[in-house]
């Protein structure tokens, strides 16, 4: 392919053929001195801008807020290509129906001192993948199968950006997006919302206030109807951020031109960017193989010869030379007007991060030395909230002694009502054998007292299942505040926690068991008889016994439980977590499979990212 010269966009038009020729040389140095102080210019004032963005878009901080950017859009066939590829210097995918399928980001770099293609590689960038060559004729070919590769053979189109990087003396210093042309009707394997879906994509990036829409429009349709404009209208009503380019001005039909003219003079539907027309190859020329840099002349003589569009050369509004500069212009002074509100964005969502990172807990170290360290950590912290919690130690939400007090107030509640009086007249009534009156036989007063406090048996192992299990809750919430990113640690620690209070439950209730057969001897020393019987009736000795039982039942069972299911729980269960440090497969326990964990990772990508992005923005602000 012909080089087209940097001196097409940023130089004055060539001389005329009936100069001298001394006449040409001392024109010629001169535009050669003009053009390298241009180019200086654009180098120092342009081109960091241009990069700083490039930058941020390549750590992909545009995942977190928008950036200054130029899309392209226009309906199928409006000439998109045509003008990238003036602008460019390369073919891109052209033809009937859908040719751009995905977003393609069009980095344009001028490289001075003669380099061409072949010296500097494009890279062609997707899905993290790079891809150089120096054939700018491969253009074409790599962009197709990157779309192929992303959107799948065929018609359908996709979110992912493309990026084509163009290294080249011939090229100025641009970034563009070429979006899909607006299709209204579907082809052959296109699903029937095709263009629903184009213009969900389209708006996307166009409804970002950080967008400069730059919109292509063919001079032979009604500009007014074209959905692209139409569409760029409805985001940006009063045409700020607007830019519309005028193709094909050749296929205009005469006695139109003063209307077209009109448009193109910002008078039918005013832009605050206005309009550029511009002249690309047409399909003979391509055909032809006509070059670049002979088709960019075409088009100055089409202006220059055109009995009424040549006034737009003197306003700056025709030539693919004037939309270059003005589009490296926009989009330098749209990047500076947004630098100070970036930055301050990036400032509060890096301050945002670091915040929700802090609730985030810190991942395992990669190495095993110290992710070793980071299990006993983890262990140490949760046998901590263990002991705490087993001393009362650890108040939170759903208090475990409060809970504990309630169920052993219920039990004590239902032992206050077994103290039915045994009244002495039914007993001598009905158990009186050769006794005088006022006395009951021992034996029978036993008896009547053993049922009854074996009465006591279920409410009691009742009251053990319900304590036992608030304390497993407590321990499984703890094991799930300390283990919920591990998984496997989380399984073998909760496994432990059961067997450990299988264990224990087992243990409690014979204790329980035992202190029942003990109360069945109906025991108590002579001055705690003597205390409760001077308390009552002198003639109801029997009843005695029995509020002695209840006192004591009253705090044996709940002392019985706390100790065997709380206390020896908690320090069976501490010894028995340090041993999983033994022969441990720290990397199978500390794996990570977990919402936390994925949203961590989310969080330091984010961090990573506008942190660079910060680094990048520094010099600017």
């Amino acid at each position: 392919m012909a080089n087209l010269s940097m001196s097409y966009f940023f130089s004055s038009s060539s001389s005329s053929s009936a100069r001298s020729r001394v006449q040409d040389n001392v024109e010629d140095t001169d535009n050669s001195l003009k053009e390298r102080l241009v180019h200086h210019h654009l180098e120092e004032s342009i081109r960091p801008y241009i990069d700083l963005i490039d930058t941020l878009r390549s750590v992909g901080i545009q995942k977190d807020l928008a950036l200054p950017t130029i899309v392209v859009i226009g309906d199928q066939s409006s000439g998109k290509s045509s003008v990238l590829e003036a602008l460019s210097g390369i073919a891109l995918p052209r033809g009937s129906g859908i040719v751009t399928r995905c977003p393609l980001e069009l980095r344009l770099r001028n490289v001075t001192g003669g380099v061409s293609w072949k010296a500097v590689l494009p890279r062609l960038s997707y899905e993290e993948k790079i891809i150089e060559f120096g054939d700018p004729s491969l253009v074409e070919k790599h962009v197709e199968e990157a779309q192929n590769e992303l959107a799948g053979k065929g018609v359908k189109i996709c979110d992912d950006l493309i990026t084509l990087e163009v290294r080249s003396a011939d090229v100025c210093d641009l970034t563009l997006i070429d979006l899909p042309g607006i299709a209204r009707v579907p082809v052959q394997g296109q699903p029937q919302d095709i263009g629903n879906q184009i213009k969900r994509l389209i708006m996307k990036f166009i409804e970002k206030q950080e967008t400069i829409n730059m919109v292509v429009v063919p001079c032979n349709t009604d500009i007014a109807t074209t959905e692209a404009l139409r569409m760029a209208q409805e985001v940006d009503p009063e045409g700020i951020r607007t830019l519309a380019i005028l193709t094909k001005p050749d296929l205009i039909d005469r006695g139109t031109e003063k209307n077209i003219l009109a448009v193109v003079q910002n008078k039918v539907i005013p832009l605050r960017k206005g309009y550029v027309m511009v002249k690309c190859r047409g399909q003979q020329q391509i055909d032809e193989k006509i070059p670049l840099v002979e088709a960019t002349q075409i088009e100055r003589d089409f202006f220059q010869n055109h009995d009424f569009f040549r006034p737009l050369l003197d306003e700056n509004k025709a030539t693919v030379k004037c939309l270059a500069i003005k589009l490296t212009q926009d989009l330098v002074s749209h990047i500076k007007k947004s630098l100070p509100k970036l930055d301050e964005q990036i400032k509060k969502q890096l301050w945002d991060v670091r915040n929700e990172l802090k609730e985030c807990e810190a991942g395992p170290p990669q190495d095993l030395k110290g992710a070793k360290q980071f299990l006993i950590k983890i262990l140490t912290k949760f046998n901590d909230k263990i002991k705490s919690l087993s001393f009362g130690e650890l108040i939170i939400k759903d208090n475990l002694f409060v809970q504990l007090r309630t169920e052993y107030k219920k039990w004590n509640d239902g032992l206050n009502d077994t103290k039915t009086s045994l009244k002495s007249a039914e007993l001598s009534q009905n158990y009186r054998g050769r006794e005088l009156l006022g006395f009951s036989n021992y034996r029978v007063f036993e008896m009547i007292l053993q049922d009854r406090v074996a009465k006591l048996k279920e409410p009691a192992i009742k009251s053990l299942n319900s304590i036992k299990d608030i304390i497993l809750k407590q321990f499984t919430d703890v094991s799930h505040q300390c283990f919920r990113n591990y998984p496997v640690l989380l399984n073998t620690t909760m496994n432990k926690i059961d067997n450990i209070q299988s264990s224990q439950q087992a243990k409690t209730e014979q204790r329980i068991m035992d202190q029942f057969e003990m109360e069945s001897m109906i025991y108590t020393q002579d001055p705690i008889y003597l205390k409760f019987l001077n308390e009552i009736s002198s003639d109801k000795f029997s009843e005695a016994q029995l509020p002695i039982v209840v006192q004591r039942m009253a705090d044996q069972l709940p002392m019985l439980i706390s100790f065997y299911m709380l206390k020896e729980t908690a320090q069976l269960l501490c010894t028995d977590m340090l041993s999983i440090l033994e022969g441990a497969n720290v990397s199978e326990l500390l794996f990570e499979d977990s919402d936390v964990s994925k949203r961590r990772k989310y969080l330091q990508s984010r961090l990573g990212r506008l942190t660079a992005a910060q680094e990048a923005l520094s010099d600017f602000i």
